[in-house]
């Protein structure tokens, strides 16, 4: 495994909520932080794609699919500007960039300007998706990830790896060390949508998904551990 330098990190929002149904906690923050700041200490440049589960869902909601999905993609900037307040408070410096205009609050996203922060040592979080609706913000980080020249996307989840079914309904899943996308996409593996996968592999983005609730496992793949699953 190759050093990396710098990484696009995916997290769900519900790293934010710490177990909690719904909403943002000062205990899912300072746990997430806790994990990025080993990285920062390693010197790795790290950007951070968020999902908004934890404040919004829109499927099976009964409105228009778009409006729905400008709603969540408004979540993600809400987890995102916590992130980055939370980042502040550990001392790291940090720096919110929207897809979605909100200027007043966060900065309007560019693939130079999150490159150019990166470089200064900032952890960049990339807000609102990718500013159109009917994309997932699983594409949103293999989107972001090759937009900012990363080394790969880690896809943070609350199990180990990929498996060949959900381990918590399935004992006997087997798990993946390693994977092929085109194994991924054929076995219709629901760890990230299609779609992502897809970038991914037409631009050999390699993808690490990894249990982001263990504590250090985030240092831990970083440092070229054996752990979780390389999709490539």
């Amino acid at each position: 495994m190759k050093t990396l330098k710098r990484v696009l990190l995916k997290l769900s929002g519900e790293a934010l909520s710490d177990g909690d149904a719904f909403g943002i906690t000062a205990n899912g923050l300072k746990k997430s932080v806790q994990e990025i700041l080993p990285a920062i200490k390693k010197g790795v440049e790290v950007a951070i794609v968020l999902g908004g589960g934890n404040i919004w869902r829109g499927a099976g909601k009964e409105m228009n699919r778009v409006a729905a999905d400008y709603i969540g993609m408004l979540a993600t900037v809400m987890n995102a500007i916590a992130m980055r307040e939370a980042l502040y408070i550990a001392g790291v410096k940090a720096v919110v960039l929207s897809a979605i205009d909100a200027t007043q609050i966060v900065e309007r996203y560019s693939p130079k300007k999150a490159i150019e922060y990166l470089k200064d040592g900032y952890v960049v979080l990339l807000a609102g998706g990718t500013g159109n609706p009917y994309f997932t913000t699983d594409t949103t980080a293999a989107l972001r990830a090759i937009e900012v020249k990363a080394d790969c996307v880690l896809k943070a989840t609350q199990v180990d790896g990929v498996y060949s079914a959900d381990p918590k309904t399935t004992p006997n899943a087997k798990m993946f060390s390693t994977l092929s996308f085109a194994d991924a996409i054929e076995r219709n593996l629901k760890v990230m949508d299609i779609s992502a996968f897809a970038l991914c592999r037409d631009n050999k983005m390699p993808i690490y998904v990894f249990n982001f609730h263990k504590r250090g496992n985030l240092l831990k793949v970083l440092s070229g551990a054996k752990i979780g699953t390389k999709v490539q």
